[in-house]
């Protein structure tokens, strides 16, 4: 009976303090009327996202393997697109020579292979596909050109011989209008901030921590 008194007096004094806006941790406000006792909590708004009227299990799979792959590369793309601006504002401003600029490529080089080197050797080959697709998208060129721009023709030409191997492309066009609508879809909702809720939707979990660091963002 003490305990359950005690405990009812702590509840009361977390309500008083949680109105005063003071943290006391543990336990939830309260509220009793008539000897009835109501918790109180606030809890995040969760979006369900109803599946397509007319999918077939079959395009139910895919695109929920679209959605797994997307969520674990598309921050990889992003950080691409903030890369590439970033260089070319520094190259167009400081009008580097041959040398400089093959220099100042070469330390963004050893850069991204300290950063992503393991998190890009552990993709499957599909998430690799879905990234240079998500690439192009995000930077307006194929990471054929980029290479070549950034590089030279020959180490273009290398690693596009090696995506081939793969059945992939590196020239392959982002195309938001077709093939490529639903991923589309994805970025969209990304960027209007509902991924999460979609990912809810989807997997009943959170969407995966995928780490780039802050400065391919600012």
């Amino acid at each position: 009976m003490e305990k359950a008194r005690a405990r009812q007096e702590a509840m009361a004094h977390a309500q008083v303090n949680s109105e005063n806006g003071i943290s006391s941790g543990g336990y939830m406000r309260m509220k009793v009327e008539n000897g009835d006792t109501t918790y109180l909590d606030k809890l995040p708004a969760i979006y369900i996202f109803g599946r397509g009227k007319h999918m077939s299990e079959k395009s139910w799979r895919d695109y929920y393997k679209l959605v797994w792959r997307f969520a674990r590369v598309y921050p990889y793309a992003q950080a691409s697109g903030h890369l590439v601006r970033q260089v070319d504002s520094t190259l167009n401003a400081e009008h580097y020579g041959f040398i400089r600029k093959e220099r100042y490529i070469s330390a963004i080089q050893k850069q991204l292979f300290k950063d992503f080197e393991k998190p890009m050797r552990d993709m499957t080959i599909s998430q690799g596909a879905l990234l240079l697709k998500l690439i192009n998208r995000e930077t307006g060129i194929t990471p054929y050109e980029i290479i070549k721009n950034y590089k030279s023709g020959v180490a273009a030409g290398f690693w596009q011989g090696v995506a081939k191997l793969f059945d992939n492309s590196l020239k392959a066009q982002y195309d938001p209008d077709g093939a490529d609508r639903q991923l589309e879809e994805l970025v969209q909702i990304w960027q209007r901030g509902e991924f999460r809720d979609l990912y809810w939707s989807v997997f009943w979990e959170e969407p995966p921590a995928v780490n780039v660091p802050e400065s391919y963002f600012n």
